[in-house]
């Protein structure tokens, strides 16, 4: 295997794992930049991608391309370009999945003050619902001809979920309680408002 065939890009596509990495380091440098809090600005960007994320799916059905396992279902459909057989509208479900509902999940976190007060959580809470639709989605996805099922069945892009979902709750939890310090009210300490009253004491 020659290394430099890595950044040879245009001989195959781009794991959106791989793709994240890159991301997470461009977020870094803008952020340390502009002197702004790295996680708010991942928070920012995380509401974002599900809409990237969504548009890439259909792009991906309307191109007949990483469809589904073969599959008797009434909605299965033969692609282009393909071995003829039926099957999963996997794209479809991943826009549903990947896209919509974790759209929606991160617009109502966002409108939680307490959540806004937490930097970190939203990109958290992406990361991991990210995961959890990926696995899920790799149910019903034929796997990359290169790769093929793993050991039990499993795929790549189930593997290389698991850290993310990880990694998303543990920032989600870390996020939650570190607000919470922050947070906590100064602790109020007695001030005469007179010479009368403090002569009392």
């Amino acid at each position: 295997l020659d290394p430099i065939s890595i950044f040879e890009v245009w001989k195959g596509g781009m794991s959106f794992h791989g793709g994240m990495l890159g991301v997470v380091v461009a977020l870094f440098l803008f952020a340390r930049q502009r002197k702004l809090n790295p996680l708010s600005v991942a928070d920012a960007a995380a509401c974002a991608v599900p809409i990237g994320l969504f548009f890439g799916r259909v792009a991906n059905f309307i191109n007949g391309e990483l469809y589904g396992r073969a599959s008797d279902v009434p909605w299965a459909m033969v692609f282009p370009n393909s071995d003829g057989v039926p099957r999963h509208p996997s794209q479809l479900y991943q826009a549903g999945m990947e896209g919509i509902a974790l759209f929606i999940i991160l617009a109502i976190l966002a409108y939680i003050p307490a959540v806004l007060k937490r930097p970190g959580m939203l990109a958290g809470s992406f990361l991991t619902g990210y995961g959890i639709a990926r696995i899920i989605g790799e149910l019903f996805r034929q796997p990359d001809p290169q790769l093929g099922f793993l050991f039990g069945g499993i795929t790549m892009g189930q593997i290389l979920s698991l850290p993310m979902i990880v990694i998303g709750l543990g920032l989600t939890i870390w996020a939650w309680r570190r607000g919470e310090r922050l947070g906590e009210p100064a602790p109020v300490t007695s001030v005469p408002q007179s010479g009368t009253e403090a002569a009392k004491f």
